[in-house]
C-alpha cells in the first residue's frame, strides 16, 4: 500500500524499522485492519521482503533501535519481529529490556495467539451441541461403569480453558471425555 502524506511526515521519509532506508511501503499491524494511521508503520522494501521472508535474523537488529520509537505500531512490529526470533540471544536481551504498555504488547503478541479450537480424533473441529461417537472403550473413574466404544453421546459441551476436553452425558452421568477418543457424528 502506498505511504500516505501523513505517515511519510511522521516518519520524515525513512523506515520506522531499519531507519536505514527510504520508506516506500505502508505495513498494517495485525489485526488492525489499517484505517488509522496509529495502526500503520511506514517501511522500505528490505524490511517488507524480510517480514514476508525471515530468512535472515540478523537483519533485525535495527530492531533494537526502533522498539524504542514512541508510536505503539512500531513499538508493536518491532516487538513481535523480536519475539518471532527471541532464540537468539540478542533478540531475549532487547525483549527482556523494554517495557511495552500492556496494550500494546498484547497488539505485539496477538500474531501468535492460536483460536481455542476442540478437534476429534480425526481432526474435526467440534462445538457445543454437536454428536460425538467413542472411538475406543473408556473406564469411567468415580462411577461403577466403563462407556464401550462406538457409544453415542449428545449434545456436548466444550470446557472452556481446556481445548482437549469436552463434557457429555452417558447413563445419564455428566462426564469429562478426551476429544482425543471421538469422533464427531
Amino acid at each position: 500500500m502506498p505511504i500516505s502524506t501523513q505517515l511519510t511526515e511522521r516518519c520524515q521519509g525513512t523506515c520506522e524499522l531499519c531507519s536505514s532506508q527510504p520508506a516506500t511501503e505502508t505495513y498494517v499491524v495485525s489485526p488492525a485492519e489499517g484505517h488509522a494511521l496509529t495502526d500503520q508503520v511506514a517501511i522500505c522494501s528490505e524490511c517488507l521482503t524480510q517480514i514476508n521472508q525471515n530468512t535472515d535474523k540478523n537483519y533485525w537488529r535495527c530492531l533494537e533501535g526502533s522498539i524504542w520509537n514512541p508510536e505503539p505500531a512500531v513499538q508493536a512490529l518491532s516487538y513481535r519481529l523480536l519475539y518471532s526470533i527471541n532464540t537468539e540471544d540478542w533478540a531475549a536481551a532487547v525483549l527482556e529490556s523494554v517495557e511495552l504498555d500492556e496494550k500494546t504488547q498484547q497488539w505485539a503478541l496477538s500474531a501468535f495467539e492460536k483460536a481455542d479450537t476442540h478437534k476429534d480424533a480425526f481432526g474435526n473441529t467440534l462445538e457445543n451441541g454437536d454428536t460425538v461417537v467413542l472411538t475406543q472403550a473408556l473406564n469411567v473413574k468415580g462411577t461403577s461403569f466403563s462407556a464401550a466404544k462406538g457409544t453415542v453421546v449428545k449434545k456436548i459441551r466444550l470446557v472452556p480453558d481446556n481445548t482437549e476436553q469436552i463434557e457429555g452425558k452417558i447413563n445419564e452421568q455428566t462426564i469429562v471425555i478426551l476429544c482425543k477418543y471421538v469422533k464427531k457424528n
